[in-house]
């Protein structure tokens, strides 16, 4: 990372090309974060050249450290402004969740390479360890395609206890929710070309959709509202559109109206 080398030395004043240099980050990144007030250094009074300190070369630390979390330049600068910011803790949170990533990443290294081993005739993997490394590559696809996003809406802790749950899962769950997703779909594909959004078919796949999603949600999270609120953002997010459309055409938009139906109706 960039930052690793902010501790060369630290009672030089640096300019913007030389903090560049030295962080990874480009010029133009650096003036960007002045003229938001993310990162103000002082002012040469000579000629009005921007000089950074040792102060601002430890809050640049902590915005590195905080966009790789994936939070958006605008609440780093909340978060870092507040009277009560403590640079201890937010090192500790950000230590705790590289733990994480790095016990996914071994786990996924050791897969591939027993995967590798079969595959040039050594060892076997078994069923079981198959199935593992799949669990392991499934988590670290979803961090990379919706991590930050869920991550920023949902907070860490929930985000940590959905993998833990899907790292945990039996391969017969994992069957079951194969056949639920797959039945669901199914069963919206044929409500939405009845078209009928409080028929039987319509409310069956709100039932298995919501039982699929209890294969990664704790009861407590999955309420009625945010099972709504999920399948409203089906509807807004344009990744969710192209996946639903394949299942149906206007399919994103029909399962929120049967997902409302479903409530209201009390239909469980």
């Amino acid at each position: 990372m960039g930052y690793s080398l902010f501790w060369e030395v630290k009672t030089v004043c640096y300019t913007v090309n030389e903090l560049a240099r030295l962080s990874g980050l480009t010029p133009r990144a650096l003036r960007y974060y002045d003229s938001i007030g993310l990162l103000r250094p002082a002012r040469d009074r000579a000629n009005d050249y921007r000089r950074y300190t040792a102060a601002e070369v430890d809050r640049l630390q902590q915005i590195l450290l905080y966009r790789e979390m994936g939070l958006p330049l605008e609440e780093i600068r909340r978060i870092l402004d507040a009277p009560d910011f403590n640079q201890a803790g937010a090192l500790r949170e950000h230590l705790s969740r590289l733990l994480i990533q790095r016990q996914r990443v071994e786990e996924l290294i050791q897969t591939v390479s027993r995967t590798l081993d079969s595959l040039e005739g050594g060892t076997v993997m078994n069923d079981q360890e198959k199935f593992e490394g799949m669990k392991q590559r499934a988590i670290q696809e979803n961090e990379s395609a919706y991590g930050q996003e869920v991550r920023e809406k949902y907070g860490d802790q929930v985000v940590d206890l959905v993998n833990r749950r899907f790292g945990q899962m039996r391969e017969e769950d994992w069957n079951q929710m194969r056949e639920e997703e797959t039945s669901y779909l199914e069963a919206l594909r044929r409500a939405v070309a009845a078209g009928d959004c409080e028929g039987r078919d319509a409310q069956e796949a709100c039932r298995l959709h919501r039982s699929w999603l209890l294969h990664y949600w704790t009861p407590e999270m999955l309420t009625p509202q945010s099972h709504q609120d999920l399948v409203a953002m089906y509807c807004q997010d344009e990744r969710f559109q192209t996946y639903y459309e394949k299942v149906a055409p206007g399919c994103a938009e029909f399962f929120g109206r049967a997902v409302r139906a479903f409530y209201q109706g009390d239909a469980q």
